[in-house]
């Protein structure tokens, strides 16, 4: 039969476990970082889809047959703004020169394609974690 545990027995049990969770977040959190960081460089070599036109007219086309006037074409974390999404946040006529990467070329195919025809595009932060702009909300208006 063992015998019972002695206290210090019971202390080295305890850091081991403590250095086995530590050891895991911190995997945990390289993990998620690479992943964001995947995320991100995905998002800024990103190009418009071929069938931009296409997709861009049916999603209009439903959002108008159930009333509506505006659409959310694209949302992306405000990080990925040159200014973290400030000039945004501001309302700041100069905004669209904070947008890198796919959200840069979507604006650039709206000023070609969209704006002529009279549709509008605004961009607004949907959200604030920790106070701080989270994401990037763009909307395409017709009305």
């Amino acid at each position: 039969m063992a015998g019972i545990l002695k206290p210090q027995e019971l202390h080295m049990i305890s850091a081991t476990a403590d250095d086995a969770k530590v050891a895991e977040e911190r995997k945990e959190r390289e993990r998620k970082e690479k992943q964001k960081k995947e995320l991100q460089e995905a998002f800024m070599s990103q190009d418009l889809h071929s069938e931009v036109k296409e997709r861009v007219n049916a999603a209009v086309r439903r959002a108008a047959e159930n009333g509506l006037h505006q659409i959310q074409v694209m949302t992306f974390p405000a990080s990925y703004c040159n200014d973290g999404g400030r000039s945004i946040n501001n309302l700041d006529p100069d905004w669209p020169q904070s947008l890198e990467g796919f959200a840069k070329r979507a604006f650039i195919f709206y000023k070609q394609e969209m704006q002529p025809l009279g549709y509008k595009l605004h961009c607004e932060i949907i959200n604030f974690p920790g106070g701080l702009p989270g994401e990037v909300g763009m909307f395409l208006r017709w009305a």
